[in-house]
């Protein structure tokens, strides 16, 4: 995703087209500069996100299950029956702080009415509207959304609590749950339409059971409708609604692999036997440590994700393989995962063999360091760890 036209504007472009010159000349420290400043460039991408509706349509609800927490954790937005946010309040995503929820306050009401409500909450800093109700859209909803469009910024109407709805049309004997959500979003769309809407994109969703229902739909809307540089900003902190997420998290991560790589053979140029794995570890341990949180599988998370499913922790955590995931990972216990994973230990070997060729060894070592092969092969295989533990995770708390 660092490669498309949309990028360019923030300098990725030309970053990617200098790291790879570089590594081409091998000229290493050239290559790792600019992919340090690569790696800065995509930590400071921010992503803002505005919830907003009427009072009561669930918004602090939503807010907090995009952010994998239940209503009642710490640090989660205020719920209740009354409007509890009657100023704009950024909420941090508890694994990646650059994805910021704002809970909007109620539109139509007596400080924010609808003709000046944009204005009000601060429009430009936004990337996007999701525009929430519990029943109906209603009026306020239409002109806000037609406002958001004359401004030239994306919108997205979502129809909560449908769980609720799902549970009352149960008790009846011709019950089908596929078409009773086909009712309701097209009496939805057919609603924004009368109302002046076009053609409105309605997302059914249960903030309670977000692996249910339309959110799947939204979350590939939102990645197709995002620009290229805020795409993995949104894909990493969203949950693990389903294996295809699973999936894409593991392609971005991968697809970053060969700038770790050769961010870290750039400094293992160091003539002593094997310490070239031990240099590169504490860059491999915050390496490591980004894709544990990306899947869900560090402690805090997956206590979270106990809580809101009800699967206890430990059930969890009895599921998991890879000696990283839940877990605090430290330099040794990384470099004693390293030394078992058999299909780097020749690798491994050689190089301490090759260090000590005069002459020879130290090149033929860094090459062994470099991009296609120890790092390269260390991080592929952790990362394809770690992509099975969270599968794993996924089936026993939600499949």
């Amino acid at each position: 995703t660092l490669h498309t036209s949309t990028d360019d504007q923030f300098g990725f472009a030309s970053v990617t087209e200098e790291i790879n010159e570089a590594v081409l000349k091998n000229d290493q420290p050239a290559a790792a500069a600019r992919i340090n400043e690569l790696m800065m460039k995509e930590k400071n991408i921010t992503l803002n996100i505005a919830i907003t509706g009427e009072s009561g349509a669930g918004k602090s609800t939503f807010v907090n299950a995009l952010r994998g927490l239940c209503d009642d954790d710490e640090g989660a937005a205020p719920t209740g029956v009354t409007e509890s946010s009657m100023d704009p309040k950024p909420h941090f995503h508890p694994d990646y702080p650059n994805v910021i929820l704002w809970d909007l306050p109620g539109i139509g009401t007596l400080k924010y009415p609808a003709d000046s409500y944009l204005r009000y909450v601060g429009f430009e800093k936004y990337d996007f509207f999701i525009i929430i109700a519990a029943a109906r859209f209603k009026e306020n909803d239409v002109k806000l959304a037609q406002e958001i469009q004359r401004m030239k910024k994306k919108f997205y109407f979502v129809r909560s609590k449908i769980d609720n709805d799902i549970n009352a049309e149960r008790r009846k004997r011709d019950f089908s749950a596929e078409r009773t959500l086909t009712e309701i979003r097209d009496d939805c769309v057919k609603g924004l339409r009368g109302l002046g809407i076009e053609s409105p994109q309605v997302f059914l969703v249960s903030s309670f059971e977000l692996h249910l229902y339309h959110f799947s739909l939204l979350h590939e809307t939102l990645d197709r409708d995002l620009p290229a540089h805020k795409r993995d900003a949104l894909l990493c902190a969203t949950p693990n609604i389903n294996p295809e997420i699973i999936r894409k998290k593991k392609q971005a991560l991968k697809s970053k692999i060969k700038y770790w790589a050769t961010l870290s053979a750039a400094g293992a140029a160091v003539p002593v036997p094997g310490l070239s794995i031990v240099v590169d570890a504490a860059l491999l341990v915050g390496v490591v440590t980004d894709y544990v949180h990306a899947f869900g599988l560090d402690i805090p998370s997956l206590k979270r994700l106990s809580a809101r499913t009800g699967v206890p922790y430990a059930d969890l955590c009895a599921v998991i393989i890879s000696p990283l995931a839940a877990a605090n990972i430290t330099t040794e216990l990384l470099l004693k995962v390293i030394a078992q994973l058999e299909s780097v230990a020749a690798l491994i070997a050689a190089e301490k063999v090759f260090r000590w060729i005069p002459f020879i060894g130290i090149p033929i070592a860094m090459g062994l360091s470099s991009t296609k092969t120890i790092k390269d092969q260390i991080l592929n295989l952790i990362l394809d760890k770690l992509t099975e533990d969270a599968q794993r995770v996924f089936k026993k708390a939600l499949g």
